[in-house]
């Protein structure tokens, strides 16, 4: 069993997760655009750091 592929299949999905809910959060154009080049360059580590600090979906709980 290939595990890389996997591991890529996750790394793609998590990546384009990403890339969705900040392109529909609310930060800033320029935000949006600086964090989306850091997970397209650093796919893992740009995730984990968008994950922890990136803007958050315009979306609200009550």
């Amino acid at each position: 069993m290939e595990y890389a592929g996997i591991g890529g299949l996750i790394v793609l999905a998590l990546n384009i997760w990403a890339i969705i809910s900040i392109l529909s959060s609310s930060a800033t154009t320029g935000a949006k655009v600086l964090w989306t080049l850091l997970v397209l360059v650093l796919p893992i580590l740009g995730f984990i750091i968008w994950f922890l600090a990136g803007p958050k979906s315009g979306a609200t709980t009550a």
